[in-house]
């Protein structure tokens, strides 16, 4: 006879899930933290590591990151630029586009690219280490695995996110001009005047644009964040090439999480 799921299985069901979320949550914290201080007194030794992780984390994304950027500024063009050519405001899409790309969009898109491509590789690299117990043969020679295998990705994809974020931001601003002068007739020289008269209306740090400030500032955290997670599902995983699978798709959807919620919170309390 089939058994009846009862009010206390579902509750015991989710509260496993909470419980396993939570758990999650704070072995990243450990994670991050156990970075911190590994690079710090052994950044500079590790530092081959690094290169190499830095060379990953930018060139392999690269192309797929100025496709996407190029055609994300094209589409967001056309959009807006016919919306706004029905009130005789089709020159206003430079403005529209510049504080957009660099402050939201630019980011946002590159995290989630770097999401799909970067991050899902190291939880899977890492996961397949966990489930083959190389982690446990780190151990017994003494070597740190968050110091050899967690620190040099969170380090490499910290520092490569904001500057993919910027070139993606630049090629869409570049493929938004093809737009406008094909589609809108609307001339380089006055959206390029356009986009950088809106981001200098807000100047930020050291001269530099508000709107680029916040944006690397967002890519930034977006990159440790993404990293983060990765690399801490990775080393969680287990039970063989399933639990890998599965620690791939935990740490996509988690990073994907992170991204939009703390996103919001990051241009609340840069805009308010």
């Amino acid at each position: 006879m089939a058994r009846v799921v009862t009010l206390i299985d579902v509750i015991a069901h989710r509260g496993r899930a909470v419980r396993a979320s939570i758990e999650a949550a704070g072995f990243g914290v450990l994670v991050f933290l156990g970075a911190a201080r590994a690079l710090v007194a052994d950044g500079w030794f590790r530092r081959r590591l690094v290169l190499d992780q830095l060379a990953v984390c930018f060139l392999t994304p690269l192309p797929v990151v100025c496709i996407v950027g190029i055609f994300t500024g094209m589409i967001l063009s056309l959009q807006i630029g016919v919306e706004l050519a029905e009130y005789g405001q089709a020159e206003r899409v430079s403005d529209i586009l510049g504080v957009i790309l660099f402050r939201e969009m630019g980011p946002f898109m590159t995290a989630m690219i770097l999401t799909a491509s970067i991050g899902s590789a190291m939880a899977a690299e890492l996961g397949t280490m966990a489930v083959s117990e190389e982690l446990d043969a780190l151990e017994c020679l003494s070597i740190d695995a968050v110091s050899f295998l967690a620190m040099p990705r969170i380090l490499a994809l910290t520092v490569t996110l904001p500057m993919l974020a910027f070139i993606a931001s630049v090629l869409a601003i570049v493929g938004g001009a093809l737009v406008c002068k094909t589609q809108l007739d609307i001339g380089p020289d006055i959206y390029v005047r356009n986009v950088l008269d809106s981001l200098r209306a807000d100047p930020g740090f050291g001269g530099w644009p508000e709107e680029v400030i916040t944006g690397l500032l967002k890519a930034l955290v977006f990159g440790t964040l993404v990293a983060t997670t990765s690399c801490s599902t990775g080393l969680r995983a287990t039970g063989g090439a399933l639990g890998v699978g599965q620690a791939v798709r935990a740490a996509v959807v988690r990073s994907f999480l992170l991204i939009i919620i703390v996103g919001y919170f990051l241009s609340w309390a840069f805009f308010r």
